[in-house]
């Protein structure tokens, strides 16, 4: 997830060598995922999972994506209901009834894959599915719109009119982005149509898709820390991600066990 600001139009695309990698290092982070899912529990502290988050890719033999980026001092950004993105792991207890996010990266032989997901954690509010099943759906939404020939704008727009079309609003103010030897490349990925979202999708291209998807109102504010976002009022938000690699038949997600 990035900041928004003026798009460049040097995209970079992806050989069959290099998407290979990239599969590896998606590979790991799926199966990161799934292991942090199962784990998190009432009573864990975002430290403790973050810490299981860095055990899991190192074993898998890759590197933490996150730790140190930018100076982000942990492995998983770990985000807590009405946090965004971008939350510090520490010493915070999960509760039951929490909406927990967990988004991480993973670099194999210097490429990178990114993905996130909202685990609940024991029985959660009505409200709190019906924001989940949104925000999947707003993700599997955008994905079907990276395809050779598409606009960045239509994955946008798919992603918003799917967010919007059941109540809830699309943050505006942090993006998707392209991925590869970085871990944010062009094209910036907005969950909204913009003026400079008429860039083309071509095969090979590389998108982390991440709709991040608010109860209410889609203002954030960035906490004290310089990291977390949270909505600006107070509302439930959920964050999907997957990494996608534009093929010649469809997009093919990377991040994905399935």
């Amino acid at each position: 997830m990035v900041r928004r600001n003026t798009p460049s139009r040097r995209i970079a695309v992806k050989s069959a060598e290099e998407q290979e990698i990239m599969r590896r290092a998606g590979r790991i982070v799926a199966l990161t995922l799934h292991k942090v899912g199962e784990a998190i529990r009432p009573g864990m502290t975002t430290g403790e999972i973050d810490a299981l988050a860095e055990k899991t890719i190192r074993s898998l033999g890759a590197i933490p994506a996150f730790l140190g980026y930018n100076g982000f001092p942990a492995t998983a950004c770990i985000s807590i209901n009405e946090q965004v993105v971008h939350g510090i792991p520490g010493l915070r207890l999960v509760k039951a009834g929490d909406l927990v996010k967990v988004d991480l990266g993973a670099i194999v032989d210097g490429w990178y894959a990114d993905a996130a997901y909202t685990f609940p954690v024991g029985e959660v509010s009505e409200l709190a599915k019906r924001l989940m099943e949104c925000g999947q759906g707003a993700l599997t939404a955008g994905v079907e719109e990276a395809r050779a020939g598409k606009r960045v704008r239509d994955i946008g727009a798919a992603v918003q009119r799917y967010a919007e079309s059941r109540g809830f609003s699309v943050v505006r103010d942090l993006c998707g982005h392209g991925i590869g030897r970085r871990l944010h490349e062009e094209p910036q990925i907005p969950n909204y149509p913009t003026r400079g979202g008429n860039i083309e999708l071509q095969v090979g291209m590389a998108l982390a898709i991440e709709p991040m998807v608010n109860a209410e109102w889609p203002d954030v504010l960035q906490e004290s820390d310089g990291w977390t976002f949270v909505t600006a009022d107070a509302s439930l938000s959920v964050h999907y991600e997957h990494t996608v690699l534009v093929q010649p038949d469809g997009p093919e997600i990377i991040t994905s066990l399935r």
